[in-house]
């Protein structure tokens, strides 16, 4: 991964305005050196984290022993324990990032902790973990996620107005996405109104890939099993569109980006020196080996946006990916028309309804290895107690 032409790639990367961020954090990472080499040396430019992410690192390293005993004698709880192993490894993650957020202007460099994904659907308990959570871990450059649910809506805005970055996750609908960028603009313009500055709060929008096309190819699969291959035609359709989604409803969001951040209204913040709230492309390792490893980088390439991938991703893009700046914007008018058809006759598939059985899907993928992760914590815990 060291290699110059490895390098270059993603130096390439940064120059079509596009912002590497990696989708993975453990305190190994942080004590071998790796992270400060990946940001010196590799073009990282962001971090984020969730509970898989942690279940991952925390159950499975000898590295979190020390401080998991050090809670114990404390009395604290596996809920406790937990927070205080990751505020201490995000806090690590944002000093080795704080050069990339000095050099940015605040647009770089931050690293994403999530709250708890219970809250998903109660706005002032996000509110209220979200302050906790920003001024625990005491860093300009953490980013504080908040799912891009209804209830999430004015969270969003009451975060940005108060000065707290937010990673806006969970994203799949082009719909969701434009109510979460006008919350984040709500939240400026919030926050200009009451005299405090705004050019340094930092925003994304999360919005989820490969789990799209993931849903969307088990409904066609289902229709290719239902029709047989009685129709040839009906068929080679429906093939057709397999893999296609969700790169099609990603540009789709991009155009929506290109034009909430424009005009007047958005003027007046950019004046104050705001930043636009980017695109960040999330989920991004391919879930079906028909497709390449590099279908949700290579596609979607452009200004103004991040990608957030897991180390393996971003090891084939070093590898074998592809640069084109204006991929982002190549073949709009199609991936539209694609969207649009998926309601023909033939096809059939309710897009609306998949993203809401997405997001569902994504807020229990969350709480699932919170859970999980807080009853491994529970059980390491019974067994350092009892050594």
């Amino acid at each position: 991964m060291t290699n110059a032409k490895t390098n270059a790639k993603f130096q390439q990367l940064l120059d079509c305005g596009q912002s590497l961020w990696m989708d993975f954090l453990s305190r190994q990472i942080l004590e071998s050196g790796e992270l400060k080499d990946w940001v010196e040396n590799r073009g990282l430019r962001g971090m984020t984290s969730n509970p898989t992410i942690f279940e991952k690192s925390m159950t499975g390293d000898e590295t979190y022993r020390p401080a998991i005993e050090q809670g114990i004698q404390q009395g604290l709880s596996a809920t406790e324990i937990y927070e205080m192993l990751a505020f201490d490894d995000i806090r690590r993650a944002c000093d080795t990032l704080r050069p990339i957020y000095d050099e940015s202007d605040g647009l770089d460099g931050y690293v994403s902790i999530e709250v708890a994904p219970h809250l998903a659907r109660d706005m002032a308990g996000t509110m209220q973990e979200a302050r906790r959570f920003f001024r625990e871990v005491d860093r300009d450059n953490v980013m504080v996620k908040i799912p891009g649910t209804l209830e999430g809506l004015g969270a969003i805005e009451q975060a940005i107005a108060e000065g707290i970055n937010v990673n806006v996750t969970l994203l799949f609908s082009v719909e969701m996405y434009r109510q979460a960028a006008m919350a984040y603009i709500r939240g400026l313009e919030k926050r200009m109104e009451q005299g405090q500055p705004i050019d340094r709060i930092g925003s994304v929008a999360s919005f989820f890939l490969s789990r799209i096309d993931t849903k969307v190819d088990d409904r066609l699969g289902d229709r290719l099993t239902h029709i047989g291959s009685d129709n040839l035609n009906e068929e080679k359709r429906l093939e057709s569109v397999k893999g296609k989604v969700a790169i099609a409803n990603a540009k789709v969001a991009y155009q929506t980006f290109l034009g909430l951040f424009e005009g007047d209204r958005w003027q007046r913040l950019a004046d104050q020196g705001a930043n636009v709230q980017r695109l960040l492309w999330a989920s991004t390792s391919t879930k079906n080996p028909e497709y390449s490893d590099v279908l949700y980088v290579d596609e979607l390439i452009g200004p103004h946006t991040v990608n957030t991938m897991p180390v393996e991703t971003i090891e084939a893009f070093g590898d074998h990916g592809t640069i084109n700046c204006n991929a982002v914007t190549t073949d709009v008018e199609q991936a539209q028309t694609l969207l649009n058809s998926l309601s023909d006759s033939d096809i059939n598939i309710d897009l609306d309804a998949v993203m809401d059985e997405l997001l569902e899907e994504g807020i229990q993928k969350f709480v699932q290895p919170y859970d999980s992760l807080l009853q491994s914590l529970e059980s390491r815990m019974k067994q350092l107690t009892t050594a």
